[in-house]
């Protein structure tokens, strides 16, 4: 069975566009090699796949043809990835006077500088 179609049909990411795009970007490796999305994948085999900034790190023990529900596709493989980072502490929201009016390019600027943007 194809790499990327498994991904997908395990929920590990939303399409199967976006599996076949994390192999082709060197986001998946099978047994630590990297793979291309038509790369065999079998039962015993470790994939690795780095999505959004975090790293699962699964065994697969199923495969399976078709997308099937979440209950049924976490018994398709043995989740041995680290546990995710604890969440940052909320952001604070900057709040305008009402009636201040649109932000300026100035205030915009400050705004995402705030909130994490560029």
């Amino acid at each position: 069975m194809r790499v990327d179609s498994w991904i997908w049909s395990v929920r590990l990411t939303k399409t199967r566009s976006a599996a076949a795009t994390a192999c082709r970007a060197g986001h998946v490796r099978i047994n630590g090699e990297r793979v291309k999305p038509a790369q065999a994948v079998k039962a015993g085999d470790e994939v690795r796949v780095r999505l959004g900034g975090r790293e699962r790190v699964v065994v697969v023990s199923r495969l399976v043809r078709k997308r099937v529900g979440a209950p049924v596709a976490a018994e398709c493989y043995v989740d041995n990835s680290p546990p995710p980072p604890p969440r940052e502490e909320v952001a604070v929201i900057a709040v305008r006077d009402r009636g201040a009016g649109r932000p300026t390019k100035r205030d915009r600027r400050e705004l995402e500088r705030l909130q994490g943007g560029h």
